[in-house]
């Protein structure tokens, strides 16, 4: 793709032409090379301004560099020249979305479906759209197909949904379906895949147990860092859940098989039902553990908060919307009679605590490997406080009070113009008031430390731990 970016060049430098900077633009998209994409897009339209495709693709450049609302008015463009353009009416359904007009991009994106019912992208982000808007009911269907959207670590597409050699499960009566493998006494089994990220994982693992209503043995494919949570989280209290190694399963196993997000479809999950309650809890032993470094710290009774400022997969636009950098975490980390604990596991340089920063933290995350780790180490704070990260959905999950530190139109699952959460009683959220206002979320997480905590206020007062546990209205 290189060499067919330096033929193209040549060919421009020969004799310029709007239908040659369509190509390399393309191909400079397909490279990452989004900032001379950008220019190459403007040279062009400065030929030909009236170019669709060209003005499309400066609106995708903008979108991928995060430039939402430059990009909502060249998508905008777009349309001015082809009012059908499917692409342009998609992709302007998830810019606004990120800008936070929710009917706008349901718009869009019925639009982009009706011009294309087979547009599987459009419809899985019309699914997460009615989702942010609590339509569950509607959304579910739409959400089954997410996977025109997904991309892995490294930010590739992913290539379809996994074909799976069972029946998937949606909700139905499982019914006796005949196995030569299984003993008489045997009811049917259900498979259930990982899909997307940890806190995902967290979120909607909360549905296996509920699962065993209708299946004898609930088996869960599980990425290596969450295993040890689950096995001690579930084994003794939902033995029929399994907790299997991320590898490929024996398919004559099981029965039926469901993606871990298409339970909440297969649950009939509306607002009003969402199973909240605690499901995840900490490794008695590892706890004591940790709680025994934390008393021999000065200052024992100081109230114990623990923070995560960022999230993972730093190349990913969301990440770079939903992260903090280090340094704006100092206003907050400057409070005084609070221990600071570290939840941050991070391989980024630039999402480290610089120097000033670790004088503030008590940081043992090195010396954490698995979520396990992590559950026991939360297990003795009062409080987390985090972005919309996977140590989140895990301190929630154990009934822990958390302060989600959300950026402006956030994640599906936190609705819109909410404090709280139906997903977990013990959360409540702090929304930026315009994208990129993590002054403002800070500014109102001190104040209500203060007012929950007082000046002095500490682990030996009962009072605080009482408010706080009952913050939610």
């Amino acid at each position: 793709m290189e060499s067919a970016q330096s033929w193209i060049e040549r060919a421009i430098e020969v004799q310029p032409d709007p239908a040659s900077y369509n190509l390399l633009c393309l191909i400079q998209i397909r490279l990452g090379a989004l900032a001379s994409a950008r220019q190459t897009a403007e040279r062009g339209l400065a030929l030909q301004p009236g170019l669709p495709s060209l003005n499309y693709f400066l609106a995708l450049v903008l979108q991928m560099q995060g430039h939402f609302e430059d990009a909502a008015r060249a998508y905008r463009r777009v349309l001015e020249l082809e009012p059908d353009h499917l692409l342009a009416h998609a992709s302007l359904g998830v810019v606004v979305r990120n800008l936070g007009a929710l009917g706008d991009a349901e718009q869009h994106l019925r639009r982009a479906i009706a011009l294309n019912p087979t547009s599987l992208g459009a419809r899985a982000s019309l699914g997460t759209v009615l989702l942010a808007a609590g339509k569950y009911e509607e959304a579910w269907p739409y959400f089954e197909d997410r996977w025109a959207n997904m991309v892995d670590g490294q930010g590739r597409p992913v290539p379809e949904r996994p074909y799976v050699p069972l029946p998937q499960w949606s909700g139905e009566h499982p019914g006796d379906v005949s196995r030569a493998n299984r003993t008489p006494a045997c009811g049917p089994r259900l498979l259930v895949f990982h899909e997307q990220g940890f806190g995902d994982s967290l979120q909607f693992v909360r549905y296996l147990p509920l699962a065993l209503e209708h299946f004898s043995q609930v088996g869960y494919i599980c990425p290596q860092p969450l295993k040890r949570l689950y096995e001690q989280s579930f084994g003794q209290r939902w033995p029929g859940v399994v907790v299997l190694d991320n590898v490929e399963p024996a398919f004559d196993e099981w029965d039926w098989y469901c993606p871990l997000m298409s339970l909440p479809m297969a649950f009939g999950t509306r607002l009003h039902n969402i199973p909240a309650f605690t499901y995840l809890y900490a490794d008695s032993g590892r706890a004591a553990w940790w709680h025994a470094r934390l008393a021999a710290l000065p200052n024992p009774d100081l109230l114990r908060v623990g923070v995560v400022w960022a999230g993972g997969h730093s190349g990913f636009t969301e990440d770079r919307v939903r992260s903090m950098k280090p340094a704006q975490m100092a206003s907050l980390l400057a409070m005084p009679h609070i221990r600071w604990i570290s939840l941050q596991k991070t391989d980024d340089p630039e999402k480290c605590p610089d120097p000033v920063m670790e004088a503030c933290l008590t940081n043992w995350m090195d010396e954490v490997d698995d979520f396990s780790d992590t559950a026991a180490l939360i297990d003795n704070l009062d409080l987390v406080i985090s972005v919309d990260t996977s140590v989140a959905h895990l301190a929630a999950a154990m009934g822990k009070p958390v302060w989600l530190l959300n950026r402006f139109a956030g994640c599906w699952r936190w609705l819109r113009d909410r404090e709280d959460s139906p997903w977990y009683s013990s959360v409540r959220i702090f929304t930026q008031p315009q994208q990129g206002d993590w002054d403002d979320v800070l500014e109102r997480v001190a104040a209500a430390l203060q007012q929950t905590f007082g000046s002095h206020g500490g682990r030996s007062d009962p009072r605080s731990l009482s408010v706080l546990a009952n913050h939610v209205s």
